[in-house]
C-alpha cells in the first residue's frame, strides 16, 4: 500500500507534466498503477535530431537500489518500444524519467539515482527517486560526455517536473 503523499506527488507531477505539454495517460504495470508522460522535441543544434520523452512514474511501498535500477530498465525498454518514428539512432533519439516515489525510500536509492546518467544506445535514462514523506528528490543533474547535447534540455525538465 502507498501512502497518501505518494499519491498527491503524483497527482502534482500529472498537473506539471500537463502544464508543459505531455500527452498523459494511466496504465497498469504489473498490478502497479503507472503515469506515463510523454512530449517529443526537435532541434537543430541537437545535431537535427527528435527527442522523446517518457515520464513514467509509480508509487511503491519502498525504493531500493534494486527497484530504481530494475524499473529504470523497464522504462527505457518501454520508451524505445512505444517512440514510433524513425528507428533509435535515426536523427531520434529517446530519453526518459523512471520515477518512484515512495514513503519509505533507501537513501542508497537516492545515491544511484543522483550518480549518474544511465545509456544506452540512442537512448537515456534519469532516474528519479522521491522521498514523499521527507520530501526531498533525488536525481542527476549533470552533463554527461554520452548524451551532452540534450543536458540542459533535461535538466530543464526535471527541474519542471520533479521540483514544483
Amino acid at each position: 500500500m502507498t501512502g497518501e503523499s505518494a499519491r498527491a506527488y503524483l497527482t502534482s507531477l500529472e498537473s506539471r507534466l500537463v502544464a508543459d505539454g505531455c500527452a498523459t495517460r494511466w496504465d497498469d504495470w504489473f498490478g502497479v498503477p503507472v503515469l506515463v508522460g510523454r512530449r517529443a522535441d526537435f532541434r537543430m543544434r541537437w545535431m537535427a535530431t527528435n527527442l522523446h520523452l517518457f515520464t513514467v512514474a509509480a508509487a511503491v511501498p519502498e525504493t531500493t537500489v534494486q527497484s530504481v535500477d530494475t524499473f529504470t530498465s523497464q522504462v527505457l525498454t518501454y520508451a524505445k518500444n512505444n517512440k514510433g518514428g524513425l528507428p533509435v539512432g535515426a536523427q531520434t533519439g529517446v530519453a526518459a524519467f523512471p520515477v518512484l516515489v515512495s514513503e519509505r525510500v533507501d537513501p542508497a536509492a537516492v545515491a544511484w539515482a543522483e550518480q549518474q546518467q544511465r545509456n544506452r544506445f540512442a537512448c537515456f535514462a534519469r532516474p528519479v527517486v522521491v522521498d514523499s514523506a521527507q520530501r526531498y528528490v533525488g536525481l542527476y543533474r549533470g552533463k554527461p560526455a554520452i548524451g551532452r547535447v540534450y543536458a540542459n534540455h533535461l535538466i530543464d525538465k526535471g527541474d519542471r517536473y520533479f521540483h514544483g
